[in-house]
Parts: C-alpha cells; sequence; structure tokens
C-alpha cells in the first residue's frame, strides 16, 4: 500500500465484498461498511480517507477494524479502555449498525476506547500499562454485557498509570514490549501466570527514568513491527531480530533517537518478503574486485 508521508498501515484486515466490516472508534462508536463499498484499488495505491466511507466526527480515529461474515451467538467483541474497563458483548448484538454510528461501549469521563478483539469466549485476555505492569486473565472472568454498558475492572491501575494495549494470549506465544524510549523485549507467554480480573497485574518491564511503555504486543517471532516517532520516522523490523528475555529484564535498542525525540506507535505487520538483489553490471564487479584486493594489500 502507498502511504502519505508520516502515514503507515496499521489495521490489515482480510474480507470479502459481503462481509461487514466493523470499525470501532476511540469514542466507544461503532461503524459498519460492507466489503464491496471499499473502493478496489491496485497494490501501491493509496486509498481513500477513511472520513469519505464512515460517518465519523473530525476528533475522531479509528482503533480496531473487524470483519464479520456471520453474527454468530456463540462468538464475542472484547473491549479494553485506557482507565483499564474491560467488556464483554455478544458479536450478534451489531448485526444491525445505521450509517452514522451506534454506541459500541458507554465510556466515562476522560476516558476512551484502545482496543477491540473478537473472541470465541475461551481465550486469555492480556491488558498492558505505560508504567511495565501486565495482567492476563480468562475472558470469561468478564461476564457478557449489552452495547450500552461500561464495562468492569480489568486491571486495577497505579496512580497516573493507564492501558495502552490489549490483546489476546495463547500458548507459545511472546509478549513484545516497546518504550517511547526505543528499548523492547520479548518474553515467554508462560512467564505470565493466569490471575484473575481486576488485580494490579504483574511487574514486566524494567523502566529507566522518562521511559514508558508504548505498546505491549503478542507475537509469534515471525512478523515485523513497524515504529514511528513523533517526529515522524519510521522503521520496519523483523520481530525474530528482539532478544528474548525474562520479565524483569530492560531490553536491546530497536531504534536511536534524536534527543527529546520518542516512539509514539507501534504495529505488527506481515513479514517483509527479502527483496532480490539487482544483477550487478560487469564493469562494477571488476572494480569491486579490484577494490576488495587493495583492501587485502593494504
Amino acid at each position: 500500500m502507498g502511504t502519505n508521508e508520516n502515514d503507515f498501515v496499521e489495521h490489515l484486515v482480510s474480507t470479502s465484498t459481503h462481509d461487514t466490516i466493523l470499525f470501532f472508534t476511540n469514542k466507544g462508536k461503532v461503524y459498519r461498511a460492507k466489503g464491496y463499498e471499499v473502493p478496489e484499488f491496485s497494490r501501491t495505491a493509496k486509498g481513500i480517507p477513511i472520513i469519505n466511507l464512515l460517518q465519523i466526527e473530525k476528533d475522531e480515529w479509528v482503533n480496531a477494524a473487524i470483519s464479520v461474515s456471520e453474527y454468530r451467538e456463540d462468538y464475542y467483541l472484547f473491549f479494553t479502555t485506557r482507565h483499564g474497563l474491560s467488556k464483554r458483548t455478544r458479536l450478534s448484538q451489531f448485526a444491525n449498525i445505521r450509517k452514522g454510528g451506534l454506541i459500541a461501549v458507554g465510556l466515562r469521563e476522560e476516558d476512551e476506547l484502545i482496543s477491540v478483539r473478537l473472541t470465541d469466549g475461551t481465550k486469555d485476555i492480556m491488558m498492558g500499562t505505560k508504567n511495565g505492569y501486565l495482567i492476563r486473565f480468562p475472558e470469561d472472568q468478564v461476564r457478557s454485557m449489552g452495547r450500552n454498558a461500561a464495562g468492569v475492572r480489568g486491571i486495577s491501575l497505579r496512580g497516573d498509570d493507564e492501558v495502552v494495549s490489549m490483546e489476546i494470549l495463547d500458548e507459545g506465544l511472546q509478549v513484545l514490549h516497546v518504550t517511547n524510549k526505543g528499548i523492547g523485549k520479548r518474553t515467554p507467554e508462560d512467564q505470565y501466570r493466569v490471575t484473575n480480573r481486576g488485580g494490579k497485574g504483574i511487574f514486566t518491564c524494567k523502566l529507566s527514568d522518562h521511559n514508558q511503555v508504548v505498546a505491549v504486543k503478542a507475537v509469534t517471532g515471525e512478523e515485523d513491527i513497524m515504529l514511528i516517532t513523533v517526529a515522524g520516522v519510521l522503521i520496519r523490523i523483523p520481530v525474530e531480530g528482539i532478544s528474548q528475555t525474562g520479565r524483569n529484564a530492560q531490553g536491546v535498542r530497536l531504534i536511536r533517537l534524536q534527543e527529546e525525540e520518542e516512539v509514539a506507535t507501534v504495529t505488527k505487520v506481515e513479514k517483509e518478503e527479502a527483496e532480490e538483489s539487482a544483477e550487478v553490471a560487469p564493469e562494477e564487479a571488476e572494480n569491486s574486485e579490484t577494490d576488495a584486493g587493495k583492501d587485502q594489500d593494504s
């Protein structure tokens, strides 16, 4: 996909023309569009602004996009807010959504929706905070609620802490932490025991001064991640190249930042295939061999 300056791909959804795509925003609203309503472009095209597709407000942005082919009664949407509230609602309650959108979760003052995941009712939920704490609990500890409900306490936050990520954590995965200073690490999921929802979580990332966690991702090690800084600098690196360490370790440097610069966003993307090396012209190859010989003689 082609992108504008300082833009990057955050959601990649596999869908068909007759599937419904549900778009969830930071304000807790849900909008819908049929697959065929999204214009079809070439692979390198930039696409259209989301406001041309959905009737979202100016200070609204999409935090999750989920493709639905069937509104099954035994499937759920799991919601998490920045202030640590969680809610689980049957997918079937989102079968009829008008163009102007509907409230998907009732938000309290100054809170916002940060993540939505489609589940089958049997998953473990992982919530990570900016001050380096993480909680893991079975999703069925959050009872099913209606669309307008605000939810229940998923994690009890300390002081000014807030939730930065919520993901499904399956066996065999790793937990990836990335901080605002460009430090990252991977930790096996079995180092995070299953507890009851509403707890304070366990310490999971050693942080130095002015260092905060900006993202906690469940990874297999076979993806890439894209980091974008507040200055618009973007870097793409393979997850397998990030060291695996224990829960209390600090991690390794993923990106070198200028003073006062910070990582703003981290996104998982499919692994980038290595490009085939270009053929070298005969005269260039000859020159390179000559240079190599000079280096060896020196």
